[in-house]
């Protein structure tokens, strides 16, 4: 059973920074994509960052890119994302989400697909305010 498990949301100024980890468990195939996935209140789910299991190519939201990294610890199943200059605009509900389906990082981050994935952590808050 594919299970997700995301930590280190939390309260953060503007301008700061956070680094979110998502354990993942349960996984019987190597090639898949990984990501993080954000959702504020009254707004559609949004594929911020993923990358791909075997070979690290990673796709990033416009709104994220050259603030947010995605990396992958293959060896203890771990994805993080380290956020940095983070805006009020970035508070959202994260969730870690898998595709073991089509594993195409940019696919699998946005639309159709995105709303299709295989696996969902239970998601961690991240709030950005002075």
């Amino acid at each position: 059973q594919l299970q997700l498990v995301e930590s280190g949301g939390g309260l953060v100024q503007p301008g700061g920074s956070l680094t979110l980890s998502c354990a993942a468990s349960g996984f019987f195939l190597d090639y898949y994509a990984i990501g993080w996935f954000r959702q504020a209140p009254g707004k559609e789910r949004e594929g911020v960052s993923c990358i791909n299991s075997v070979d690290g190519s990673t796709y990033y939201a416009d709104s994220v890119q050259g603030r947010f990294t995605i990396s992958r610890d293959a060896a203890k199943n771990i994805v993080y994302l380290q956020m940095n200059s983070l805006k009020p605009e970035d508070t959202a509900v994260y969730y870690c989400g898998a595709d073991i389906t089509v594993g195409v990082p940019r696919t699998s981050c946005q639309s159709p697909r995105k709303d299709q994935l295989d696996a969902w952590g239970q998601g961690t808050h991240v709030t950005v305010s002075s």
